[in-house]
């Protein structure tokens, strides 16, 4: 026998109740919108680290950007990048605390973005459903459902504040790591020309 369905929802009484809560859904709305929008403008940043990290220009890095087709490979070949071209140790934690303050918020615009939405009978939202599978004590469950409070709007609010003070920090980085980098090669080419003088003045032939 198939499993029941669920109920459908009554629309019209929900549509005709949902304009008194209509300030508080475009809030939470709004702060999704937001979110979503912060986080995805700080992502977009990364393509700058990877153009300086592989002395590249910024087409070819971001084609690798894109062809690199999730958040984690894309900040992972960064920060391998940056093992073998940051010689500077500071440099090098500044940047994976970066990238660490990113991946914090990723995980809250992770919730928002690819979550089921609960709403009551007033129209209200009041959950979110995560569309993730998890496994708890050998039995499969179809994601976590989690209420849409203040406490949660007030953690919205934070995130989003935090991704607007990362994307400034991220912009300040980025002259750091290209100045950096530009050093390294500067000095990459004064070691290689002086082995190649070493290496013409060893071949030379003394007169008799």
């Amino acid at each position: 026998m198939s499993p029941p369905l669920p109920t459908k929802p009554d629309f019209l009484a929900i549509e005709a109740e949902a304009l008194k809560s209509a300030d508080r859904r475009t809030t939470i709305l709004a702060l999704i919108g937001n979110l979503v929008f912060t986080w995805s403008n700080n992502e977009s940043m990364f393509i700058y680290f990877i153009m300086v990290l592989m002395d590249t220009d910024e087409i070819s890095a971001a084609i690798v950007f894109s062809t690199l087709n999730t958040t984690r490979a894309r900040l992972d070949l960064i920060q391998r990048l940056a093992k073998i071209k940051i010689a500077d140790r500071q440099l090098r934690k500044d940047l994976d605390d970066l990238i660490e303050r990113f991946n914090a918020t990723t995980r809250m615009r992770n919730e928002f973005n690819h979550a089921m939405y609960e709403v009551n009978a007033k129209g209200d939202i009041t959950h979110t459903h995560s569309m993730r599978i998890t496994e708890q004590r050998g039995k499969l469950k179809f994601g976590q459902t989690k209420k849409v409070d203040s406490a949660r709007i007030e953690d919205m609010s934070k995130a989003i504040n935090d991704l607007r003070v990362l994307n400034r920090d991220l912009w300040d980085f980025l002259p750091r790591l290209q100045a950096h980098r530009e050093k390294l090669r500067a000095a990459t080419a004064k070691t290689a020309a002086t082995h190649a003088r070493s290496a013409g003045d060893a071949g030379m032939t003394p007169k008799a």
